[in-house]
């Protein structure tokens, strides 16, 4: 079978990147602070971590919530939690909205242990410190190459290294009971990254803002039972818009975004019966619409046999149907407002 990616390139520098490392913090910056000095400075930006042999033992819920509060170049932030609490996952949506939107559905921000950020972009971290200034018992989770990205690219306060815990692409860490995995994806921002969630048997991969369907989002979408990926454009809307042709070319670039049929003969190829859930998001507001996204979708899906598509929100149960018959949710996450509270994992 033909492959449906893009070829996938080594990391490029992004639109606004410049060539040389943003080296903030290098060994000489600290060879003339004193060792006391050095120790108040390690406790004040980093949070101790006790050994890995030592953390409790997870207590997985029955239940996975997932909301979105925005999906789009306008603003980006979803939330994931259990019955105990969760994050976010990007703060590009204003404060009000995200407060409201969980306090609709029962969920307070004492709730909220953080904020997990995918990259530097605006869309992505616009409303970052407006959260952490009013929600201080927050934590930013980034790699210190997008922490770096965000201060040099925008007019972000310094003290958000303050809230700070630096993580690392292929190495997990927890927040209450999920372990994430952040991966390489590939986009032009400072430093990109997807997040492999797990928490008992619920399995979630986002990928959002990536230029192709690079080896480790194939590896953590396959093991996944829930996704979150982006299908950004419609390729001949694309073509045909008022876009200038430099913007069609960084989004068309490997890179950029993706389009809705590589997103959808991507999805294709890896569907397994185990697969829940499909959360499409970051659509454009000019070069796609939730219809062409989700049709391009539904009839990949439909195309390897796949008889029965919900909308995130109805039971697919049916006793007509074997139980290990494929069957799957697939959901266009709103642009603009928040989407409903799913229910995952049953």
């Amino acid at each position: 079978m033909a492959n449906p990616r893009k070829p996938s390139r080594l990391p490029m520098p992004g639109l606004f990147d410049s060539l040389d490392d943003f080296n903030e913090g290098s060994e000489s910056d600290f060879s003339i602070i004193p060792d006391k000095k050095m120790d108040e400075i390690a406790r004040k930006y980093r949070r101790e971590q006790p050994a890995i042999d030592e953390l409790p033992e997870f207590q997985a819920s029955d239940r996975i919530f997932f909301m979105s509060f925005g999906s789009g170049s306008s603003g980006n932030c979803s939330y994931i939690g259990d019955r105990s609490g969760g994050f976010l996952i990007d703060a590009g949506v204003e404060v009000a909205k995200v407060v409201e939107g969980l306090r609709l559905n029962g969920i307070s921000m004492d709730r909220v242990a953080g904020i997990c950020l995918t990259h530097d972009h605006g869309d992505h971290i616009r409303d970052v410190y407006p959260l952490l200034r009013r929600y201080r018992h927050l934590r930013v989770y980034c790699t210190p190459k997008t922490l770096n990205g965000i201060l040099r690219r925008h007019n972000v306060s310094r003290r958000i290294k303050d809230y700070h815990s630096p993580v690392y692409k292929e190495f997990p860490f927890r927040i209450g009971n999920f372990e994430v995995t952040p991966f390489e994806v590939m986009h032009d921002g400072a430093d990109n990254a997807g997040f492999f969630i797990t928490n008992g048997d619920c399995r979630f991969a986002v990928a959002t803002d990536l230029g192709c369907i690079s080896e480790r989002v194939d590896h953590y979408m396959r093991l996944a039972n829930y996704i979150m990926i982006e299908a950004n454009y419609d390729l001949r809307m694309l073509r045909e818009g008022r876009y200038p042709e430099y913007l069609k070319a960084r989004i068309e670039a490997s890179n950029g975004h993706l389009d809705n049929r590589v997103a959808a003969e991507f999805l294709a190829s890896i569907y397994t019966p185990q697969l829940r859930n499909i959360f499409l998001c970051h659509l454009s507001n000019d070069n796609n619409s939730p219809d062409r996204a989700l049709r391009a979708v539904s009839s990949a899906l439909a195309g390897i046999g796949v008889p029965r598509i919900g909308n995130g929100m109805i039971d697919l149960k049916d006793t007509a149907i074997p139980t290990d018959e494929p069957r799957v949710h697939l959901v266009a996450l709103p642009r603009f407002d928040p989407s409903p509270l799913y229910t995952l994992g049953v």
